[in-house]
């Protein structure tokens, strides 16, 4: 049962508001100065606030009621607050709005909006105890990730890509081959990495080659080694790939660029561990723990037969899917962080910006777009036009444009005169209907 403290020198308001909240299974205490109600709140466990304006006879102010306010919100910052206020004290009550108070409520007040009001804000703060209490989870996770796994510096934050780096740390103890897919720009070399780091051959070399980057005449070469002469240019002999990674870990992005015959190569390389250098018929044997990546649709390049699909089966004994950018919200601020390094901060303009663009290039655009922000920045701060970034869109589930006077008369005619569920149903918060609510010299119904 949530508990309400009624902060009222009026002890006819507190027992009409116990009354009214017990018939609703809401529990109620009582106080009535502020110096009780503080006292109260830090004694027992209270749900929401209701407190009055005013306290001593003959006063109207509202100052009272401004220090108590501020006084609660300095020792519990997230507590829902109503402010009990008469209409000669709207302006105080919207700039106390403005300043993180959940609501206000008109004396006499109206039973069905009051209650309405109360049971939204009290839902409100459950979802955000229950949201409050995912994070400390993931946030424990995370650091539980960090102690007994060498995590390569890689930043992340939201669930998705937690368990992406996860499942990286648990199939890194054994020597099968991993394929890691995924959009460019999503991270899959820092997955490589670490897959490298917490597995036996870490103390070993940790190789690349970009499939995609080099003719198909020449990775074979690249892949395997050449002797002199092999093909034209080969003025020496060279190592390859594989002998360079030997006893490490060789990983191979974009693999679906591999040619036919460098799969095949591959595929006998996975199953024998045995090659020969290009121009050579002695084979060497070589011990390497091949990550590959790519952004294909290998199943679909094996149907149009430009892809093996033993070779696929070879690379594919583990997968772990990089989900894009635009599926892991929750790393964008931490990575745009960690690009910051001029000493700038981003504005909160900026931030929501950055949280709104799809970022289709992903983590690779979202570093050029901070490293370019931070050169153009003339001030402290990045703001939105240092970004560069295309207009961005309403945010999910919001306005798609900003409400004229009449939509928002009838979002609050709607909703009874509750302003937080009026300002749900126009995907804003109370305090962004409030503004408008004053511009337009609307009053709550």
């Amino acid at each position: 049962m949530s508990t309400i403290l009624v902060i009222d020198d009026n002890p006819a308001v507190a027992t009409a508001l116990e009354v009214l909240f017990s018939l609703h299974d809401l529990s109620t205490v009582h106080a009535a100065s502020p110096e009780a109600g503080l006292a109260l709140l830090d004694s027992e466990a209270v749900d929401l606030v209701i407190q009055d304006m005013n306290f001593t006879a003959d006063t109207t102010s509202g100052d009272e009621g401004r220090a108590l306010f501020a006084a609660i919100r300095q020792r519990h910052t997230d507590l829902p607050v109503v402010l009990l206020t008469a209409w000669t004290h709207l302006e105080s009550a919207v700039e106390l709005i403005k300043a993180g108070a959940a609501d206000y409520v008109a004396k006499p007040w109206q039973d069905a909006k009051l209650l309405g009001t109360v049971n939204n804000l009290l839902e409100l703060a459950d979802a955000r105890r229950e949201l409050d209490q995912r994070r400390d989870g993931e946030r424990r996770r995370r650091d539980d990730l960090a102690r007994r796994y060498d995590l390569c510096g890689a930043v992340f934050a939201d669930p998705a890509s937690e368990r992406v780096v996860a499942l990286a740390c648990q199939v890194a103890r054994s020597d099968l081959p991993v394929l890691v897919t995924g959009p460019n720009g999503s991270g899959k070399e820092k997955i490589a990495e670490i897959i490298q780091a917490n597995s036996p051959a870490k103390g070993g070399p940790f190789v690349t080659l970009n499939c995609g980057a080099l003719p198909a005449d020449l990775i074979e070469a690249e892949l395997f080694g050449a002797e002199a002469g092999a093909y034209t240019g080969a003025n020496k002999a060279r190592e390859g790939k594989f002998e360079a990674a030997d006893g490490g870990t060789l990983f191979l992005d974009e693999i679906g660029n591999l040619p036919p015959a460098g799969q095949m190569k591959l595929l006998r390389v996975l199953e024998t561990g045995r090659f020969a250098r290009l121009g050579s018929n002695r084979e060497r044997q070589v011990k390497v723990r091949v990550v590959s990546a790519t952004n294909a649709d290998l199943p679909t390049m094996i149907r149009e037969g430009t892809f093996r699909e033993d070779l696929y089966y070879r690379l594919n004994t583990i997968e772990l899917a990089m989900p894009p950018l635009a599926e892991r919200p929750g790393d964008i601020l931490p990575l745009a962080e960690r690009f910051l390094d001029g000493g700038k901060r981003l504005s909160a303009a900026a931030v929501t910006a950055l949280q709104r663009h799809p970022w289709p290039g992903n983590v690779r655009e979202l570093r050029n777009v901070i490293q370019r922000a931070q050169l153009l920045a003339t001030g402290a701060r990045i703001e939105v036009a240092d970004l560069g970034l295309p207009r961005a869109p309403a945010l999910r589930g919001g306005p798609a444009q900003e409400p004229e006077r009449e939509q928002l008369e009838a979002a609050l005619q709607r909703a009874g005169g509750v302003i937080a569920q009026a300002a749900a149903e126009l995907g804003m918060s109370r305090q962004a209907l409030y503004r408008r609510m004053e511009r337009h010299g609307l009053k709550p119904a």
